[in-house]
């Protein structure tokens, strides 16, 4: 067997083959982190909706029972309408939710007749997310 002789080039990839990968890489990440944002923040909003109608529901519920409306959103977990104050998925947070009162010619009284988000901002409709 003859030994064969070693390749005198040395191996590796070239600075233009590197630069072509990583602007490949840079192109498809250009294409992707937009549709990915858009994803999440579709997310959040859908998670608000659901937020709002289950503790629209349950407020709904208690002045049914108690013949008025609540005083707070820790009363209705306290008398087991909801297990616990939901997280604002916009803001993180359980207690920036904006709380109504009725309406003064409202036949129920109390001091939570509606919640809102505390989120500033604007949702992908255009409206914003204290007016949901």
């Amino acid at each position: 067997m003859q030994a064969m002789p070693p390749d005198p080039r040395p191996r590796g990839f070239t600075l233009i083959e590197l630069i072509v990968v990583l602007a490949i890489i840079g192109l498809l990440a250009s294409i992707v982190a937009p549709r990915y944002v858009r994803t999440v923040d579709n997310a959040r909003e859908a998670s608000l909706k659901t937020s709002l109608n289950v503790m629209r529901d349950a407020i709904d519920k208690y002045a049914a029972d108690q013949g008025r409306y609540p005083d707070s959103l820790d009363e209705m977990v306290r008398r087991g309408y909801l297990r616990q104050v939901p997280e604002d998925p916009l803001t993180g947070r359980s207690d920036s939710w904006q709380m109504l009162p009725a309406r003064p010619d409202s036949v129920v009284q109390g001091q939570v007749a509606d919640v809102r988000s505390g989120a500033a901002g604007r949702a992908q409709d255009g409206r914003p997310y204290s007016a949901w």
